[in-house]
């Protein structure tokens, strides 16, 4: 999809290409390798979109809707519990026998959330904020998603981002160290 314009239209958008991404692992065969490469693409876009949600979007929300604390509070729940099955799924291999099971986890999930997303909290936020709020935060949306990082990294799944005690530096740090080690263990194809 295309992404520009508010910051309604810019989620909608990662959430059409979060269900593409889906649809290509679901038409790949059991065990095939070709899954354990989109689940890792589907948690580079998962994280990004958390991420970028997470900094842009749910302060304000917190701050500006009437019900923001508890629209948060199940947002971040939701976006946490997302993140620890995406950090199950890094360790385990398409041929491992958890794997279906977990990316069946991943999927229902994912459509929790982003119904959830769709059906509360861009109401909240066409509500709380003006059209030119939303332009705004779409295109700090945007930016953040250059930025964030890109696998889930551990915390307890309901820990406000500003709880967060790595930076956005120190964590593309991690992010990277962390590649090179699992391009290492993995034999060569």
């Amino acid at each position: 999809m295309n992404h520009d314009g508010d910051v309604i239209h810019e989620l909608t958008a990662d959430h059409r290409d979060v269900d593409h991404t889906i649809e290509e692992l679901d038409a790949a065969p059991p065990h095939d390798p070709v899954r354990k490469r989109l689940v890792d693409r589907l948690t580079t876009e998962l994280v990004r979109l958390a991420v970028a949600e997470e900094q842009c979007v749910l302060p304000a929300v917190r701050e500006r809707a009437p019900d923001g604390k508890e629209l948060v509070d199940r947002e971040m729940h939701d976006l946490g519990e997302i993140e620890r099955i995406l950090a199950e799924l890094e360790t385990h291999e398409a041929s491992d026998a958890d794997f279906d099971r977990l990316v069946a986890e991943l999927e229902a999930a994912v459509v929790r959330q982003e119904h959830d997303d769709e059906d509360r909290l861009f109401v909240r936020l066409h509500e709380a904020f003006s059209a030119a709020d939303l332009e705004t935060m779409g295109d700090e949306v945007r930016r953040a998603m250059k930025y964030a990082r890109t696998h889930p990294h551990l915390q307890t799944r309901d820990t406000p981002p500003e709880y967060d005690l790595l930076s956005g530096a120190s964590i593309q740090f991690v992010d990277t160290i962390r590649a090179l080690f699992h391009r290492r263990r993995r034999p060569a194809t």
